[in-house]
């Protein structure tokens, strides 16, 4: 938005980071690290940009979705909304995994993850788009992605150690150990189409979840009567 300040947040990983972009496009970017959670050190350096802004009006923020860490995800858009609320902004999410440098320039690849309890998930991007996924798979499904992708030419990134994978030493080398950040989750934004904005910017900002909610029974169900 014309004169105004855009804030960026992206804490879906231990690595997370802050960013506000001028009217200019001048981006400064705050880095922090945490082993848990972000709540405990998300705050201070927040505040040393909100401070640093002068007189600016935050006019817009955008906040990563994830797939990632479900807790500091969900701190990232808790704050985003907090902010956006008081500055009267719209608060928008987009996919983490848009902003990792193997989507740069709008390069087509496959972003796996672990879903634990033995299953895993894809996500296939090209274009600054999620064009397929999250998709939940076994550990033959995953190497038989991954070994396709890799053959056509595909990237393959993860935000976790590769080797925790079920994969062969060979295809397990080739994945990339990437992490997203505010900065190249605003470049996402900027390389975006319209019709992909206007998307991001209509839906309610929420963690990408990995598995549909799910409602569990109580276990003093002869207390409930017919």
């Amino acid at each position: 938005m014309q004169g105004t300040l855009t804030l960026i947040l992206e804490t879906s990983t231990p690595r997370a980071s802050l960013a506000t972009v001028l009217p200019d496009g001048t981006l400064e970017d705050r880095e922090f690290t945490s082993d848990r959670s972000h709540n405990a050190v998300l705050f201070t350096p927040l505040k040393e940009l909100l401070d640093a802004r002068g007189d600016l009006k935050i006019g817009r923020v955008i906040v990563g979705s994830g797939p990632g860490s479900y807790s500091g995800t969900r701190v990232g858009i808790a704050a985003a909304q907090g902010v956006a609320i008081a500055c009267s902004c719209p608060a928008v999410a987009l996919p983490s995994i848009l902003a990792v440098p193997s989507t740069q320039g709008g390069a087509a690849c496959l972003a796996i993850g672990d879903a634990r309890r033995g299953s895993f998930w894809t996500a296939k991007l090209d274009h600054f788009r999620m064009t397929a996924g999250p998709e939940l798979t076994d550990a033959a499904g995953l190497e038989k992605i991954v070994r396709e992708s890799l053959e056509a030419g595909i990237s393959v990134f993860t935000f976790e150690d590769p080797s925790r994978f079920p994969l062969t030493e060979a295809l397990a080398t080739r994945v990339k150990l990437e992490f997203p950040s505010a900065a190249r989750l605003w470049q996402a934004w900027q390389a975006s189409n319209d019709e992909t904005r206007a998307k991001w910017s209509e839906e309610i900002p929420q963690p990408i979840y990995l598995k549909p909610p799910h409602i569990t029974p109580a276990k003093r169900s002869r207390l409930v009567q017919p």
